[in-house]
């Protein structure tokens, strides 16, 4: 047993958490016919409402966003409708959830882009890395690079899918600032070699995250918008010269507007933290609102960093997949459970809702 503030209520926003564990996105590709999340899903997340906050999956904006095979839209109403039948079992459980929003860019394959085009990039640069497409992982598409007057219609995109949101009964968004996909291959020079008003300076680069977080701040609120960086992950294929500048300057901006949170995924992505140098505590610093810490976090770390005032919040991955009661675990000291890999990405209950809590287990 451990007594610490990981458990003690949070006020953020206009909602209290009743802890400081956040169930970070993990994407399982199980989204039924249209993209649309179907009993199964709602039935996994109030499973997990025990946490103080759920972040959805990433959840495509568009087609055009889409990635990787069988992930979940909020661009129809019939993903509306599926999603507000998450968020009421969330609700009734006593949880909140936020949905995370995405556009992938250039990790996408032409299986997946509206009449078979190619996928959409900062500059036509491929990534080396894989996306999951019929049930395999293949190398992704070739992309083409955005021509300028693209761009305001994809920064609509993420406000009406934050209106859709709020319309399926979620607590807020959060925009997927991170891991390599659209707005961080703006951000980052290893993918972004554009010379217009979205390329070269640090300023400009920055221009599209934004522009998308204040678009959708404007339309739901701030007090009801978060952001996800990743400033030195490797995450599927990408590079910057130069995070400290980009992301001091970024995490700057995103303070002017005033937004609910940053959550920062530190390091490699589900990888070592100590990938490259980074100071994180400058972004800390930089931002007076929540700042939610992520990656490689297990019970010990998340109680010293919340001692020392290095995150105000603590997100949890991979742990929440096998343990849907990750939150008493933690706070009784039960031990974790360990995941299957093999039913990860798509399939059905398997590996997805029948793993058991601790109580369930106990009374088999």
């Amino acid at each position: 047993m451990t007594d610490n503030t990981l458990f003690e209520p949070y006020a953020l926003g206009a909602i209290t958490l009743s802890n400081r564990i956040v169930m970070a996105p993990l994407t399982r590709n199980r989204a039924g016919p249209g993209f649309v999340p179907g009993n199964i899903t709602a039935e996994y997340y109030a499973q997990r409402a025990s946490a103080g906050l759920i972040i959805s999956e990433a959840t495509q904006i568009s087609q055009q966003g889409q990635g990787y095979q069988d992930t979940p839209g909020i661009y129809t109403q019939a993903q509306i409708d599926g999603w507000r039948k998450v968020t009421a079992a969330v609700h009734e459980k006593g949880g909140h959830i936020f949905l995370q929003l995405w556009h992938v860019g250039r990790i996408s394959h032409v299986d997946l882009q509206p009449n078979g085009a190619a996928p959409v990039a900062p500059s036509a640069i491929r990534a080396e890395t894989k996306t999951f497409v019929d049930n395999a992982f293949v190398d992704v598409s070739q992309p083409r690079a955005l021509e300028i007057d693209e761009i305001a219609g994809i920064v609509n995109d993420f406000r009406q899918a934050a209106a859709n949101a709020i319309k399926a009964g979620f607590d807020g968004v959060e925009v997927h600032g991170a891991n390599g996909y659209l707005l961080d291959q703006f951000a980052k020079d290893g993918a972004n070699v554009r010379t217009d008003a979205y390329g070269g300076s640090v300023e400009n680069r920055a221009r599209l995250v934004l522009e998308v977080t204040a678009a959708v701040a404007e339309e739901i609120g701030a007090a009801r918008t978060g952001i996800r960086i990743s400033p030195v992950s490797p995450a599927n294929g990408i590079s910057c010269s130069d995070p400290q500048a980009q992301f001091d300057y970024i995490v700057d901006q995103l303070e002017a507007l005033g937004i609910a949170y940053i959550h920062v995924v530190e390091g490699a992505t589900g990888g070592p933290r100590d990938v490259t140098p980074f100071d994180f505590g400058s972004l800390r610093r930089r931002f007076s609102k929540t700042y939610i810490a992520n990656n490689g976090y297990g019970l010990e770390l998340a109680t010293s960093n919340l001692a020392d005032g290095k995150a105000d919040l603590i997100a949890f991955g991979r742990p929440f997949i096998a343990n849907p009661d990750l939150a008493e675990r933690l706070k009784s000291g039960a031990p974790l459970a360990q995941m299957n890999p093999a039913t990860l990405y798509g399939g059905g209950a398997a590996g997805y809702t029948d793993y058991p809590s601790v109580a369930e287990a106990s009374a088999k």
